[in-house]
């Protein structure tokens, strides 16, 4: 039983969009692979048969996987985020103690995770750690670089 994937609704069309994607385009062009290699002869020996069978697999596996989300996918309604914890959907300024730089992360299911506008998964570590969290609290988080501390300084939705 998978749990609840929390998306926006902006998330749960893109994830519906990659998921049509990948059930008519992507195997379509995989079996036109695989049909190529098949025509090439013997198989045993035949290494674009076994390249495009072994696409063919993870793209079936991708798309059990984002059919498992969709299938258990909830939309946040932005309005509903209480804005006194960080929650999903939680727009969180924070101080870097270490480094005394700011940062603000955007808590999103690990879908719409995008480093680049600052969305963070909320099963990263800086995501987990923040997750149920209020202003003015401090959390340390591992990262690979080693802990840092975070300071919450404004939680908005």
């Amino acid at each position: 039983m998978s749990s609840t994937v929390y998306l926006t609704a902006e998330g749960l069309q893109k994830l519906k969009d990659d998921l049509h994607h990948a059930r008519t385009v992507e195997r379509q062009k995989i079996s036109e692979e695989i049909a190529e290699a098949r025509a090439q002869g013997d198989l045993s020996e035949n290494a674009e048969y076994d390249a495009a069978k072994e696409a063919q697999g993870h793209l079936e596996a991708r798309i059990v996987k984002m059919e498992n989300a969709l299938a258990s996918a909830r939309v946040v309604n932005e309005d509903e985020v209480d804005a006194s914890k960080a929650r999903i959907l939680s727009n969180v300024r924070v101080m870097n103690q270490k480094a005394k730089r700011e940062a603000t992360y955007t808590l999103v299911a690990a879908q719409e995770a995008d480093l680049k506008r600052n969305r963070i998964s909320v099963e990263s570590p800086i995501g987990k750690a923040l997750l149920g969290r209020e202003v003015g609290e401090t959390v340390a988080v591992r990262v690979p670089a080693g802990t840092v501390q975070l300071e919450i300084l404004d939680i908005t939705r």
